[in-house]
């Protein structure tokens, strides 16, 4: 148990390291310039036959889609290891991942609305499964963060963690409907040779890192905001 209980400390240390490491501050940096600069100089305007600028943000809406899933997969690992070895690190980092896939989330339903209103003329369609599905994911990770809100530290995080567990089931679903049912719309874009979104494949590679590495920096701050927050409450503790 002893030999476990420091695995789950040096796998806490790696972590931070990781997030912290001057590679994610400066690769989301960088790559996150890179896209720019290829998304307005190389990447095409046209795709599915029509050529708007609006099509540029499918290069950043697929990859905040997939982030999204990473995001709350964060949430759905922290929570279980939280439940099981009850360790205020995993407390902050379910919250947090789950915060940052909301705001994933947010993005990814509004930039989508834009390119779809452009390209199938619908901000929203309402038959299609996967804009449904997705809706659903935004719906539930909105409550959870409600949950967590509501808790107070210590006492009943529990419930939180526990809503956090349970609410992943929604996100493969959403993933895999595309492929499941018949979208009105919204077919999927990567390994579908029939889709004719002519979505250069280098461009949305190098997006995706600049937004992954992104997404690990704030991770990190987010962390640390908690720590802090945690630090406030027990030295107010202290104080009465």
């Amino acid at each position: 148990m002893r030999t476990f209980s420091r695995q789950l400390a040096s796998l806490i240390r790696l972590l931070r390291w990781i997030m912290w490491s001057r590679v994610v501050r400066w690769g989301a940096f960088v790559f996150g310039l890179t896209s720019l600069a290829l998304i307005f100089s190389v990447a095409s305007r046209t795709m599915y036959g029509i050529e708007h600028g609006i099509n540029l943000i499918a290069y950043w809406h697929i990859p905040l889609a997939f982030l999204t899933a990473s995001a709350l997969s964060t949430t759905f690992i922290g929570s279980l290891l939280y439940l099981r070895y009850d360790g205020r690190f995993w407390n902050r980092l379910a919250h947090s991942g789950g915060e940052i896939g909301f705001l994933f989330a947010t993005l990814t339903l509004a930039t989508g609305s834009m390119w779809g209103r452009v390209v199938w003329n619908s901000w929203w369609e309402w038959s299609d499964i996967r804009l449904v599905t997705f809706l659903i994911v935004w719906l539930i990770y909105a409550g959870y963060l409600a949950v967590y809100a509501s808790t107070e530290r210590g006492s009943d995080e529990r419930f939180a963690a526990v809503y956090g567990v349970v609410a992943f089931v929604t996100v493969p679903i959403t993933y895999t409907a595309g492929r499941l049912w018949s979208p009105t719309f919204h077919e999927p874009t990567i390994a579908n040779s029939s889709v004719s979104a002519n979505i250069d494949p280098m461009i949305l590679a190098i997006s995706f890192l600049a937004l992954a590495l992104l997404y690990i920096y704030v991770l990190a701050i987010r962390i640390r905001v908690h720590e802090i927050e945690d630090k406030i409450i027990l030295q107010k503790e202290e104080v009465r």
